[in-house]
């Protein structure tokens, strides 16, 4: 299963853990998906997986 915002496409990004002494290593940064339902043209509802900052947009420009 993907872990990628189905509107956006924001996905997995890769960083590092950095300690006290300067050591790296690897690290995944995944986005915030949150499971929603929407109504498609005919009127079926399906489950899409998008990001919470992507979710605040949606309903900032519903409410307009």
């Amino acid at each position: 299963m993907a872990r990628r915002c189905d509107i956006t496409g924001k996905g997995v990004m890769v960083g590092n853990h950095v300690s006290h002494a300067n050591n790296k290593t690897k690290r995944r940064l995944q986005p915030n998906l949150r499971s929603i339902r929407i109504k498609n043209e005919n009127g079926e509802s399906c489950r899409i997986k998008v990001a919470a900052s992507t979710l605040r947009t949606l309903k900032k420009n519903r409410k307009k």
